[in-house]
C-alpha cells in the first residue's frame, strides 16, 4: 500500500513538472510590475487577439493619449496610437510611419495599423499624465500603484500551460 502511495505520488510530482514546460499556443501573459520594489501590479492571461489598452494625458502638448495593443504570440502588437484635444474635434488619421516624429512634436493625430512588436515596455510614472492601463477587463492606475517617478514594467511573454489552467 505505501509503495503504491510513493509511486503515485512520483507519478503527479513528474505529471506537474512536464505540465510546467508546455507552453501552449493562443494566449499571451501580460505582467505589470513596479520597477523600484517588483511589485506586481497585475498579471492576466489573455487570448491572442485581446486589445490592452493605456490611457494617458501628455501635460507638454495637452492631449489625451491613448495606445492600443493586441496581444499575439506571447508578445504585445501596438496597433493604434491617438493623440487628440480633450474635448476636441476626432484628430487627423496619419500613416503609421508617421508616428515616430509626432510624438515628439506634438500635434492631435490618430495613427493605426502600426504593427509594432513589444516583449517589454518601462513607463516612467509622472504627476500629471494620470496613466491607467487596462487588461483583461482590470484596471491599474498606474500613478497608484508606483508613485511620482516611480517605473512600471509591462512586459509579455507565452504563459505555461500551468498559467493558462490556474491563472493568478
Amino acid at each position: 500500500m505505501r509503495s503504491i502511495a510513493i509511486c503515485f505520488s512520483g507519478v503527479a510530482l513528474l505529471a506537474i513538472l512536464l505540465l510546467s514546460q508546455v507552453y501552449p499556443s493562443g494566449y499571451t501573459l501580460v505582467r505589470l510590475n513596479s520597477d523600484g520594489a517588483g511589485k506586481a501590479i497585475l498579471s492576466a492571461v489573455v487570448p491572442d487577439g485581446e486589445r490592452i489598452c493605456l490611457t494617458w494625458h501628455n501635460s507638454l502638448f495637452r492631449l489625451d493619449v491613448t495606445e492600443v495593443f493586441f496581444a499575439q504570440g506571447g508578445i504585445l502588437i501596438q496597433d493604434q496610437v491617438t493623440f487628440s484635444v480633450p474635448g476636441g474635434p476626432p484628430p487627423p488619421r496619419v500613416s503609421a510611419r508617421d508616428v515616430e516624429d509626432l510624438y515628439h512634436t506634438g500635434g492631435a493625430f490618430d495613427a493605426r495599423g502600426l504593427a509594432r512588436p513589444f516583449s517589454r515596455i518601462a513607463y516612467r510614472i509622472g504627476e500629471i499624465g494620470n496613466p491607467r492601463i487596462q487588461v483583461s477587463g482590470k484596471t491599474a492606475v498606474l500613478r497608484d500603484e508606483a508613485g511620482f517617478g516611480g517605473r512600471v514594467i509591462l512586459t509579455a511573454s507565452r504563459p505555461a500551460l500551468h498559467e493558462v489552467i490556474f491563472p493568478r
